[in-house]
């Protein structure tokens, strides 16, 4: 029952969010399954680790697919993200932890400029009415 109110939770959360919240969540999705992937290795569970770093590398894809490439800074994500995703790869061949780290430090720095871009949009929204 438990997992189903979570679930339920979860499919709101996505439905009412703000464009620029959902792109919050992938960040904060990616990194979660990153560091599930860490501990999968961690543990030899290498099903489950496969199975995390290719959630991570699913969300990945869905935020290149979402860039509008007539902007350099897309560009530059696009190439930023398609490191990432051979940082994932690497991890998961080559059972590379450093791999996983280095993904996981390059993606919450985007998380982390992404949320303060959003403040600062809520901020400029809330001064301009």
């Amino acid at each position: 029952m438990n997992n189903q109110v979570q679930n339920l939770y979860a499919k709101t959360q996505v439905n009412t969010a703000h464009p620029g919240e959902l792109t919050l969540m992938l960040y904060n999705g990616c990194i979660k399954f990153m560091k599930q992937a860490i501990k999968d290795t961690e543990n030899k569970d290498f099903e489950s680790k496969n199975y995390h770093i290719q959630r991570s590398v699913d969300i990945i894809d869905e935020l290149q697919i979402t860039l509008n490439m007539d902007y350099e800074i897309s560009q530059n994500l696009f190439r930023l993200y398609t490191f990432v995703k051979e940082q994932l790869m690497e991890a998961n061949i080559k059972l590379n932890k450093g791999s996983l780290e280095s993904a996981i430090h390059f993606m919450s720095e985007l998380r982390d400029a992404w949320a303060q871009a959003l403040k600062e949009v809520k901020s400029n929204a809330k001064v301009s009415v």
